[in-house]
């Protein structure tokens, strides 16, 4: 029997479906994003999948269901762990998206290889049996018996082989390379995505068995496919840093099985990734003394406190207008502290080139950083290191003043932890009451830290 097909205009940013072409999206509001694509009447969800039980679910009052733990399967990666949650949960649907060559690959084959006693289903879209054997030669220390791989593309045919394997984890690598004989289009289109993906959903939920997704991210960051694709998917994690770099941290967005705060840190090696359990230690250089434009800040990312060196270099301007320059930093966040500098500090670098990175190729978003980014500002500037035992935190108004930051407690015991015997803070209340070793220094505006830091 022949499936019919039809032609719609599918917006390529929100997945909304429109008759006939149209130049702004009702939905979501962008322009230019609807484009001609060929569906079938009959969608590949509506289907039943192959293996799996008919569901047939009633209606219930809310008081007469009944709570229980959802079963986790630990993935023998404390960092993958903690991400998720606590584990992978039974049925989900996991995304894991990120720039080509960083790493997603290297990492779901690594972390399957190490399973013991858990039958895995491998399919790639992307790489043959024989490259992903080379890859797991390659990965140390890592073999498995219960790895099945298949090349393949064909979506149905996928669900054949997993009826015949019955796998406890499937992985697909990657969702932009499957498609199904129902719709028209070519691998990697919108219809392509996300019928593939809503039957790549109704078979984990009916079967019981967790799925790996992998996928691509567009030039703007984001994951490719329609932005129905996150919504879809149980958890979304990405996998971020710079290539140049050897750290790798693994965040996520969405998480319906655990909290959004948490996020992983790797190190990319040739024998595959190392988890990094304290990765303070490892994103400071050990001996920086004598050095002027270094400062150390007390940082949380996620859910993790962490100390991170932030570098600056300020010299004068060769140009006419200044260059400002910030790696691993927000640009426009890093002028306003320059400005709060030169208007409420008095100090004059109008005429100056400030580059700011942040060590490590890592980049943070936290806020309780910008006291340590203006104190390596003016290292660099006045060419006077700063003391090596000490540390700070805080965030800084645009009056001067030094804003209280969260969790405080969380970061003045990661940086005794490391030997640090001084760290800058705001002045808040409660703190007379923490026993710690690390001498508390209170400061209210960014005055009084130049002064206890350059004299």
């Amino acid at each position: 029997m022949m499936v019919k097909t039809k032609t719609i205009y599918i917006c390529t940013y929100c997945g909304a479906d429109s008759p006939k072409w149209i130049g702004k999206c009702p939905v979501c509001g962008e322009w230019n994003t609807y484009v001609e694509e060929l569906i079938a009447n009959e969608s590949l969800a509506q289907r039943a999948i192959p293996g799996a039980k008919q569901n047939t679910t009633r209606p219930q009052l809310l008081r007469d269901v009944t709570l229980h733990e959802e079963a986790r399967l630990d993935m023998s990666d404390g960092e993958l762990n903690r991400v998720l949650g606590g584990g992978l949960v039974k049925g989900s649907l996991v995304l894991i998206g990120g720039e080509p060559g960083i790493g997603k690959s290297t990492l779901v084959l690594q972390t399957v290889l190490k399973l013991c006693g858990m039958k895995t289903l491998y399919v790639s879209g992307e790489e043959s049996s024989q490259q992903l054997k080379l890859r797991a030669e390659r990965l140390a220390g890592c073999d498995s018996e219960a790895c099945f791989i298949l090349s393949e593309t064909n979506l149905e045919q996928i669900f054949i082989h997993a009826q015949n394997i019955q796998p406890d984890l499937m992985i697909i690598d990657s969702i932009q390379t499957i498609f199904t004989k129902l719709a028209d289009s070519s691998p990697g289109s919108i219809t392509q995505v996300r019928e593939c993906s809503v039957a790549i959903l109704k078979y984990a939920k009916e079967t019981a068995t967790p799925v790996f997704l992998i996928g691509h991210i567009n030039k703007e960051g984001c994951i490719a496919g329609p932005k129905v694709l996150e919504h879809i998917v149980d958890t979304v994690l990405q996998f971020e840093g710079d290539q140049h770099y050897m750290y790798r941290i693994l965040r996520s967005i969405k998480n319906r099985f655990g909290s959004t705060s948490e996020l992983g840190i790797y190190e990319m090696r040739s024998d595959g990734l190392r988890e990094v359990s304290n990765p303070s230690e490892l994103l400071l250089t050990q001996n920086h003394e004598g050095l002027s434009g270094i400062a150390i800040a007390s940082a949380i990312e996620g859910a993790r406190p962490f100390l991170i060196e932030t570098q600056s270099l300020v010299s004068s301007a060769v140009y006419a207008t200044p260059q400002r320059s910030a790696t691993g930093f927000d640009l426009r966040r890093m002028n306003m502290l320059l400005a709060v500098l030169e208007k409420r500090a008095g100090f004059k670098l109008a005429q100056k080139d400030v580059f700011l990175n942040i060590a490590g190729g890592l980049r943070v978003n936290d806020p309780a950083i910008d006291l340590a980014v203006i104190s390596a500002v003016l290292s660099s500037s006045f060419d006077i290191a700063v003391d090596r035992h000490v540390c700070m935190t805080g965030e800084v108004g645009l009056s001067g003043e030094i804003r209280p930051v969260n969790r405080i407690e969380q970061r003045i015991q990661e940086a005794e932890k490391l030997g640090f015997k001084q760290i800058l803070i705001p002045r808040m209340k409660g703190l007379d009451d923490l026993n710690v070793r690390i001498q508390l220094t209170q400061v209210r505006k960014v005055e009084e830290a130049f002064k206890l830091l350059f004299g």
